[in-house]
C-alpha cells in the first residue's frame, strides 16, 4: 500500500536558484500556486503572484515572504474571467517589469455550473484556456526579450477525455461540466504544443503539466457521487506542496532547458492523448481564439 501511494506522490530535490528571475504564477493565493510560489522564492527569484481574491492574496503574501525569507514578492490583481482585467494585469508588467523569466498558467476553474466570462466565454474554457492565451499574447515580447524564459501550463489528465467543440466552443448547446472541463485541459496542451513549435529559436521554451490528483478548493464543484469517489481515492491523491511538484521541476530543472512542447507527470516525461498533439486541431484552436479574443498572433 505504501509503495502504491508513494507512486502518485513523488516528490522532486534540486538546489537550483533562481536569483534574479523574475516569475508570475496565475492563481498563486491558494493550492499548488501558493506553494509552487513559497518554492521558486526560497530559491531567489522575484515572484509575482497574479490572484483574483485580494484579501486572500494578501494573507498568501504573508505566507510566502515569512515562509522563504524573501522578501521581493509582490501581489497584483488579475481576473482571468475578464479580459480587461487581464490587459490591465498586462499592462503594468510590460510597463514596471524589465523582465519575464518564467510565466506559470497555474489558475483555473474546475467542473462548475454553467456559467460565463465577462466576455461571453464558458467559463472554464474561457479561464483555463483564453484567459491564459491572451495573457501569454499580451506578454511574450516581454518573456522573449528575457529569453532564456520558460511558459508554463498547468493540465490535467482530464485531457484526455477531452475534445475540442470548434463549433460550439462554448457549449451553448448543451452544457456537460465534465467534458467542458476536460475540453479545457486539452486546451492547455495544444496551446503549449503549438505556442513550443512557434517559439523555435528564441530561448523561449513551453511546457504542460498533469499535477496529480490534488487535493485543493478545485473539488468543491464535484457532485455527491464524485464527491464520495474522491474520499476513497484520498489516500492515492497528493496534498498542495506534493502536486506543485512537477510545475515546479518544469520552471526549475535545467535539463529541460533545450527541450520543448513535451507533456510532464510526477516530475518526468509523460504521454499525453492522441487529440493532444494533433497540429491540425490545434492551429484551428489557436486561430479561434485569436478571433473570439480579438487578436492577430501570426
Amino acid at each position: 500500500m505504501q509503495s502504491l501511494r508513494n507512486i502518485f506522490r513523488r516528490t522532486w530535490s534540486s538546489d537550483a536558484r533562481l536569483d534574479d528571475k523574475t516569475v508570475i504564477i496565475t492563481g498563486a493565493n491558494t493550492g499548488i500556486g501558493k506553494e509552487t510560489a513559497l518554492d521558486l522564492a526560497k530559491r531567489g527569484a522575484r515572484i509575482i503572484m497574479a490572484c483574483r481574491d485580494m484579501e486572500k492574496a494578501e494573507s498568501a503574501l504573508k505566507e510566502v515572504v515569512e515562509g522563504s525569507g524573501n522578501k521581493n514578492v509582490v501581489i497584483l490583481k488579475l481576473d482571468l474571467s475578464d479580459t480587461k482585467s487581464i490587459k490591465e494585469f498586462a499592462e503594468v508588467i510590460n510597463r514596471e517589469e524589465s523582465k519575464l523569466n518564467i510565466l506559470i498558467n497555474n489558475a483555473g476553474v474546475m467542473v462548475c455550473p454553467y456559467g460565463k466570462t465577462a466576455d461571453g466565454f464558458e467559463m472554464q474554457i474561457g479561464v483555463n484556456h483564453m484567459g491564459h492565451f491572451l495573457l501569454t499574447y499580451l506578454l511574450i515580447d516581454l518573456i522573449k526579450r528575457s529569453a532564456p524564459s520558460r511558459i508554463i501550463n498547468v493540465s490535467s489528465m482530464a485531457h484526455s477525455l477531452g475534445t475540442i467543440n470548434l463549433d460550439d466552443i462554448n457549449s451553448e448547446k448543451g452544457y456537460n461540466k465534465n467534458k467542458a472541463y476536460s475540453q479545457s485541459k486539452l486546451a492547455n496542451i495544444l496551446f503549449t504544443h503549438l505556442l513550443a513549435k512557434r517559439l523555435e529559436g528564441t530561448g523561449v521554451t513551453a511546457y504542460s503539466l498533469h499535477p496529480g490528483v490534488v487535493q485543493t478548493d478545485l473539488w468543491r464543484h464535484l457532485n455527491p457521487a464524485q464527491q464520495a469517489v474522491m474520499k476513497m481515492v484520498s489516500p492515492f491523491t497528493k496534498n498542495s506542496v506534493q502536486g506543485a511538484q512537477t510545475t515546479i521541476y518544469c520552471a526549475v530543472d535545467p535539463g529541460l532547458e533545450t527541450k520543448s512542447g513535451g507533456y510532464y507527470s510526477d516530475c518526468a516525461p509523460a504521454t499525453c492523448s492522441r487529440a493532444a498533439t494533433d497540429d491540425s486541431v490545434a492551429q484551428k484552436l489557436w486561430d479561434l481564439s485569436c478571433q473570439m479574443l480579438s487578436i492577430s498572433w501570426d
